[in-house]
């Protein structure tokens, strides 16, 4: 089993190889630039599968060679994908396959189905996440009730449509939205605010796709 420090050797040689900046792997993945700097040190103990899928497709690399159970670089040209929808709104309350504002369709690999895991796309609306996400990307979602703290996550607030945000988990039982754009405020959830308004999460963020503007 590679270590942390030795993924992020590959990483790092990789990205330089690429004349890529951290920044741009930073967009490329959804995360923030100091992540990705971590990665390449070594500093994340146990990076998601998710991740490390979409990382090697900002490298454009085989994701096993980058975890070391290949030395082969080369990315897998037999790889099956899954289409998923990607959507521009998602109201509270309605079942995901129910909505009907499909705007578009991506493809993830179909390994990333694996144990069951679902996943759509959502459109990024608004600059509430600038610079790391920007209005108009594509970010694709887990569809997960759970999430740790600091992971870019789609919101329920209010029983409005979801929205996109970083969520912080308090020892208190609260929950955080935290927007990217210092121009736009934090808001706080006490538990009783969560039960009672309510608060959920409809899915984690995993990879960021952006289309390039000609």
């Amino acid at each position: 089993m590679a270590t942390p420090q030795e993924i992020g050797v590959r990483i790092e040689m990789r990205r330089k190889e690429m004349q890529l900046t951290l920044s741009d792997i930073a967009s490329l993945v959804g995360v923030a630039e100091s992540t990705v700097q971590r990665y390449e040190k070594g500093r994340i103990e146990n990076i998601k599968l998710p991740v490390i899928e979409a990382i090697a497709n900002a490298l454009q690399v085989n994701p096993a060679w980058l975890v070391y159970k290949t030395d082969d670089p080369k990315p897998l040209t037999s790889k099956t994908y899954s289409k998923i929808p990607v959507l521009g709104t998602i109201p509270a309350g309605i079942p995901m396959e129910a909505i009907e504002d499909i705007i578009d369709y991506e493809e993830i690999p179909e390994a990333m189905c694996n144990g069951g895991k679902e996943y759509f796309g959502l459109l990024v609306k608004g600059d509430s996440m600038y610079p790391e996400y920007l209005d108009g990307d594509t970010v694709i979602v887990q569809k997960t009730p759970c999430c740790e703290s600091g992971d870019v996550c789609v919101v329920y607030v209010n029983g409005y449509d979801a929205t996109l945000k970083t969520v912080k988990l308090g020892e208190d039982g609260s929950l955080t939205i935290q927007p990217r754009n210092p121009e736009y405020p934090p808001r706080t959830f006490t538990p009783e605010e969560i039960e009672n308004l309510p608060v959920s999460i409809a899915g984690v963020v995993v990879e960021l796709r952006r289309k390039i503007k000609k």
